[in-house]
């Protein structure tokens, strides 16, 4: 068996020879980084442009009991405010009662009198409940509202997405320059 003997290095590392080149792929993934992050942006300002045309068209303005009177509903703030108006005078108008929490039918009452009709039995004549039938109305509103809030919420992630991938694709190119530039 023999040993080897080596000889303590000294001095500096061999050097290493580098070879960078254009990649491809990197090139594919900025471009594209830099289009969909282009196409989301401007999608987020035409979702809000769209949102706010839209509410624009209808003339909406808060009455003068809500938490912000007399603005004009168009952007987030003012679809909340209108939403939360549109609760609040539902609410005062049934006893602070919501729609599940009602009776479907309510006897029916003589306007005349007062009193409650009865039937030739003597039992009372039911109703439908038109202080209950009176939520779907306002839940459609306030609905309505609240999908107008999401849509200028998602317009801004769009729009703060895009221009994140904007920028992640021209990082990745510039990069991408440096390396080959450094070859």
């Amino acid at each position: 068996m023999s040993t080897q003997v080596t000889e303590p290095r000294t001095g500096t590392a061999p050097p290493v020879e580098l070879k960078l080149r254009p990649n491809l792929l990197f090139t594919i993934v900025a471009i594209g980084a830099i289009v969909v992050g282009a196409f989301s942006a401007l999608g987020g300002i035409g979702g809000a442009i769209y949102t706010y045309q839209t509410a624009a068209v209808e003339n909406i303005v808060t009455p003068d009991d809500a938490v912000i009177p007399g603005i004009d509903v168009r952007g987030p703030i003012s679809m909340w405010v209108q939403s939360d108006i549109i609760t609040s005078h539902q609410l005062a108008g049934t006893d602070g009662l919501r729609y599940a929490e009602m009776e479907r039918v309510v006897p029916q009452i003589d306007e005349a009198t007062g009193e409650v009709v009865l039937d030739e039995a003597g039992e009372p004549v039911m109703v439908p409940n038109e202080a209950r039938m009176s939520w779907i109305t306002a839940t459609s509103l306030t609905s309505v509202l609240a999908l107008g809030i999401l849509s200028y919420a998602f317009s801004a992630f769009a729009f703060v997405v895009g221009l994140t991938l904007v920028g992640l694709g021209l990082v990745v190119l510039k990069l991408r320059r440096d390396a080959v530039a450094f070859a």
